[in-house]
């Protein structure tokens, strides 16, 4: 153990060198190498956490740096964990940092999560929380919750020692919470939450003061005022092995997405009609042939507009709204609609990387 390096924190007696040794032998779980990821880390690796797993197969752009602070101008366009990874290792070169350039999903978290003691969820998509939180109910480990919208942040702590879930404060998963490309954020924002996150972690660690199990911290970034509000464990949404299989691997689930690059190829069909639920003034602009704008909260009021018999392909900004669109759809018989995975991100990736011309 480098004693120099963490003599700090070693003095403090609520640490010394057993609670060193406790942040050494931990074993912590990135998802999201994105604003809030970017503030965790640091400070986890400069801690001496042992082991730390990033997982995202994002790359960096140019709007991501004015909050997404561990990255340079010069990495644009690089894998950003692979990135975080090599800032981790140059930080704190004792500890171990695993880099996953995968998404997260159904079908590798169970795996991942079976070899960390703590999650950390530092994503913006609604979906992939719930999916983090049913994961963690099926491994039995806890996971540290942020989320920010505009200037207000929110933090807690799900699934320690068999308390409330995430799903015990949020049970509808059919409301969608807008990201941080949506609504906007300033950077320091995602930084106050971020290091909120890393605290809980070092806490939930040490063993050492009050964690925000059951407890759902709110700051507000304006005027610096912070409420904590109480909640508990229910029994209605528990999700075990067998849920997490019948709602994430159902042969239904899997007939409702396609893909970006597989919906496109099919852009110039006639009777194809691509179907954009976000609201009119959110970007990027996706132009395609045979494309149409109605946004989600007037889309059963003009179902009439559209035609039956086509195939929809439906996007939002992320793919989360585009699942409620299709719900409807296929509620009201317009069988041949399907979510594009990823949504208009999705879309505009391919679009500028192949220069098709889709006017």
């Amino acid at each position: 153990m480098e004693t120099a390096r963490y003599n700090r924190q070693i003095i403090l007696p609520e640490v010394g060198i057993n609670g060193q040794q406790k942040l050494q032998q931990a074993k912590v779980l990135i998802i999201g190498a994105g604003g809030l990821g970017a503030a965790v880390l640091p400070y986890l690796a400069a801690a001496g956490i042992g082991e730390i797993g990033i997982i995202d197969d994002d790359r960096i752009e140019v709007s991501n740096l004015q909050r997404q602070v561990i990255y340079k101008s010069s990495s644009v366009g690089k894998s950003k964990v692979l990135e975080a990874a090599a800032m981790a290792l140059e930080l704190n070169p004792s500890i171990k940092i695993n880099a996953i350039t995968e998404k997260l999903d159904a079908k590798n978290a169970i795996s991942l999560f079976e070899q960390y003691d703590i999650m950390v969820d530092a994503t913006d998509n609604l979906n992939t929380k719930y999916l983090i939180n049913d994961a963690c109910c099926v491994t039995n480990k806890p996971f540290v919750y942020g989320s920010i919208y505009k200037f207000e942040g929110q933090v807690s702590i799900f699934n320690y020692e068999n308390g409330p879930t995430y799903r015990c404060l949020f049970p509808e998963e059919a409301n969608e919470v807008r990201n941080c490309n949506d609504a906007g954020v300033m950077g320091i924002s995602v930084g106050i939450i971020g290091m909120f996150q890393a605290n809980e972690v070092l806490k939930m660690v040490l063993g050492i003061g009050e964690l925000l199990s059951g407890k759902l911290l709110v700051y507000n970034m304006l005027n610096n005022e912070q409420q904590k509000y109480d909640f508990s464990k229910t029994d209605t949404n528990t999700i075990d092995t067998v849920a997490f299989e019948n709602k994430y691997t159902s042969v239904e689930s899997a007939t409702i997405e396609i893909s970006a690059a597989l919906a496109l190829e099919q852009m110039h069909h006639p009777e194809v009609l691509f179907l954009d639920v976000r609201n009119s003034e959110e970007y990027p602009k996706i132009t395609i042939k045979n494309g149409l704008q109605i946004s989600l909260d007037r889309l059963e009021a003009t179902l009439h507009q559209l035609d039956a018999n086509a195939t929809l392909f439906v996007f939002c900004q992320s793919g989360i709204r585009s699942k409620k669109a299709v719900e409807i759809l296929r509620n009201n018989n317009f069988t041949n609609a399907k979510s594009i995975a990823g949504g208009a991100k999705a879309l505009n990736e391919i679009l500028h990387k192949d220069t098709v011309s889709v006017s």
